[in-house]
Parts: structure tokens; sequence; C-alpha cells
């Protein structure tokens, strides 16, 4: 997209300024370093100058008084060499220098050093005028020459810059990282929300409010479609609802009437068995579509999730399920009076799917139990059989979190769980989390956790 090609090059070429003024900068900074090196080697006090000024105010015969005051303040001695190498006068000539000089010496120290002073010369027509600056002072190097302090601080100038430098590319790289994150994380999370099937708006100015548009467009139309599937989920469950209703209650007749034959009884109870299943997954079908599209309002109340299970095992066991299966209820005692604000039909609902569930899978009898307990400041909600469990593959399977309309097959079969993926709705409705756990042969076990909860007071 355009606009996308416009934020990068933005940014490419704010990059490229900073590189322009990391340069610039680079070159404010060596001439803040050095220029006082440069100033004393090529200034006013530059031994060339100093040359200049001392042969200037000076003959064969003496230097003048105010020559000599200025090579004092510098810390420079002098002496001029007569043609045949003769000291004609010195000025604070350091002890041990001599004062006969040949033709050799003077070719020797005139490009370097004389008893490891730096000297600077002068060829005069009455001789040759000789500067001696103090030891270390000045490398020498032939044709030229700069201060010993200069080159101490060439590595620590290099090394100061590179640090600079790298502080302000990084500042650069982290201050843009910021930016760009600011930009695209409300893009990225409307992405987000798209892939889960969600709907979102948001507003982006800029180089990128053209795929800020993008994405609010294609989340109206998801939307719209949203709606649309949802409502017709729900019109074809209410379209269904009577004719099954008719199915079931016709088969309920030719199964108790006496006079139709046995075979006859038997093929209308199946009827009513698979009327039934069709009927719960019209209920799920139609509850998990209005969860999955928030179009189901939650009427949440404070309860105490204990009172909650009792009630539900109470009212499975008045029910009537068959003597293979026994209900077993363990609430821990940090539990009992544990608080939580939840919707009671929903967690009703999830727990009666896991019960079935167990009871489906364990078509032989198992032992269901329904524990409640606190771990680490969360109500915990267990659910567990002892039954045949299930395979690593089938629980590989329910992890998946299909979709709801991959949830059965051709014969209304529980293919990935469509009773389970209504189970995980309403648990993260509540914000809670759902792991499934299970053992070949040695039962079955659904953990649902739900966090923030408080205790009530003890009942009298």
């Amino acid at each position: 997209m355009k606009s996308f090609t416009r934020y990068f090059s933005k940014y490419f070429l704010s990059f490229l300024s900073l590189i322009f003024l990391l340069v610039i900068l680079n070159i404010i900074v060596f001439a803040g370093t050095f220029y006082g090196n440069i100033t004393k080697d090529y200034g006013d006090s530059s031994p060339r100058r100093l040359l200049e000024e001392t042969i200037a105010e000076s003959s064969a015969s003496g230097i003048s008084d105010t020559a000599r005051e200025k090579l004092r303040s510098h810390n420079i001695w002098a002496m001029f060499l007569s043609p045949d190498g003769q000291c004609r006068w010195a000025v604070d000539l350091p002890p041990g220098l001599p004062a006969q000089y040949t033709i050799q010496d003077v070719a020797v120290f005139s490009k370097g050093y004389l008893q490891d002073y730096p000297v600077f010369v002068w060829d005069d027509a009455e001789g040759l005028l000789v500067l001696g600056y103090p030891k270390g002072s000045y490398i020498k190097i032939t044709g030229n020459y700069y201060s010993k302090d200069m080159f101490k601080t060439i590595p620590l100038y290099f090394a100061g810059i590179l640090i600079l430098d790298l502080l302000l590319l990084f500042a650069a790289y982290y201050l843009s990282k910021i930016k760009v994150v600011k930009d695209t994380a409300p893009l990225v999370s409307s992405i987000k929300a798209l892939a889960d099937g969600k709907t979102t708006s948001f507003s982006v100015k800029g180089e990128l409010s053209e795929v800020a548009e993008s994405i609010n467009r294609a989340s109206q139309i998801l939307s719209r479609q949203n709606e649309a599937r949802a409502n017709w989920i729900s019109g074809v469950s209410h379209d269904i609802r009577t004719p099954l209703s008719m199915i079931m209650g016709y088969a309920e007749r030719i199964a108790t009437n006496s006079d139709a034959g046995p075979a006859i009884q038997d093929q209308a109870r199946i009827i009513q068995r698979q009327s039934k299943k069709i009927k719960t997954l019209i209920e799920d079908l139609n509850l998990v579509s209005k969860l999955e599209y928030e179009m189901q309002p939650l009427q949440k109340e404070q309860i105490r999730l204990s009172k909650l299970i009792r009630s539900y095992a109470a009212e499975l066991l008045n029910s009537g399920i068959p003597d293979a299966y026994t209900v077993d209820i363990d609430i821990a005692p940090d539990a009992e009076n544990t608080m939580m604000e939840c919707d009671t039909r929903l967690i009703t609902r999830a727990i009666s799917n896991l019960v079935q569930n167990s009871i489906n899978q364990n078509p032989q009898g198992c032992k269901i139990q329904l524990a409640l307990k606190n771990v680490n400041g969360c109500l915990t909600l267990i659910v567990a059989d002892n039954g045949i469990g299930l395979t690593p593959e089938k629980l590989q399977e329910l992890k998946k979190k299909p979709h709801y309309m991959e949830s059965t097959d051709e014969r209304l079969d529980l293919r990935h769980g469509l009773g389970l993926l209504l189970v995980r709705q309403i648990v993260e409705t509540h914000n809670g989390s759902m792991k499934i756990d299970t053992i070949p042969n040695q039962g079955y076990k659904t953990i649902i956790s739900f966090p923030h909860i408080h205790h009530s007071p003890s009942p009298a």
C-alpha cells in the first residue's frame, strides 16, 4: 500500500538525516577536542611563530629582554650557533648540552631531537637559531610536527566518538521502535481481533490512516456477517423447535403404546434419543453462537459455587440417571463460603455439559466427581470420572479449540466436542481458564479456574 510506503520512507529519510547530523556532530566534536592542540601547534605560541619572533629580536651578539622573557614564559630554552658551530649566546641552556657542534650534529638534531629535547631551528645569515622545548612536549616527524598530547588524545577521541555515535544510533532506534510500536499496536490488535472473529474499530491519523480505514471496513463486513450468521442460527433453532417437539411427542406416545409391537417401540425410543440429541445440539449451537458474537447478555450475581454444585448434583440424581453412574461431591473447607460473580444459568450449563460428557463417554458406567477448592487465589472447579478416558489423539483434538461449525459429524456425534466448546466459551466469558487432562483407561478430568475471588462470612 502507498501508505505503508510513505510510512517507512519517512523513517528511512529520518535515519539518513540522523546519519548526516552525526557526521556534522563528529566534525564539531573533533574541532572542539583538538582546538587547543591546533592553537598551540599553529597559533601564536607555535614553534614557527616563536622562531620568527625570536630571530626578529635577536642577532649573533644577543637577544632582547622581551624575547628572552617570552621564551621563558613558555619554558623554552634557546641558543644561537655561528656558521662554524660555536654557541654565541644561550637562554636557559640545559646542563650537559655542548657549546660546540659539528655539521653532522646540526643535521641530526635539526630534524628531530637534541638529547631528547624536541628542537626547532631557523637559518639566518649570521648563524642558526635553535629553540628547545621540554622533553615529551612534541613528537617530531620529518617535514611536520605534532604535540604529544595530541597523539594521546586521538585514541580517546575515536573511542569517545564511537561510543557517542553508538549511543545516539541506539537512542534513535529505540525511539523509532517506540513510535512504530505505538503507531502499529492498534493495527496489530485489530488484525488479531479480526483473526479471532471479533469486530473492532479505531482511528489512526497520518500515513497509516488508509490501513486503519481498510481494517475498519473489514470489521464492519465481518460484524454484518457475524450478525447474519447468529440470526440465521437463532432463526433455524427456533423453527426446528416446533417440529422437533412434535416428533418427540409422537415418539414418546408410540414408545409407551402397548398396542405397538416391541420392534416399533424400540424404534420409537431410538427416535426419542436422537431427537433429544438434536435438541441439545441445537441449544448448544445457538448458545455458542451468541457467546462467540457477544450477543448473549450475562446476568451475573454473587453466588456460592459450592451451593450451586450441590443443587445441580441433587437435580441430576433426582432426574433418574442409571445406577451405573455415581456422583460424589468434594468441597474443600476453604472453598465452602467462597463467593463468585457469575451467570448462574451458564455455569450450571457448563457443569452439566461436563457431566454429560462423562456419561456419554462411559456407557458402561463410571464414578463422577465434582470437586471445588482454592488454588493460588483461584476458585478451581474439577469435574472428573474414572472411566475409559481418552486417547492422546482425541485429547489433542479437544485442545485444538475448533469452531462450532466443525464440532459434529454427519451422525451428529461430537467429533470435536461441541459441548466442551460451549464450556470453554462460558469459562472464557467469565475470565477463567480451562484445562483438560486424561489417562487412557483411568479417567478424564476437566479443571476450570476462576480468578479474583473473595470469601463471604461463614453461615451461623
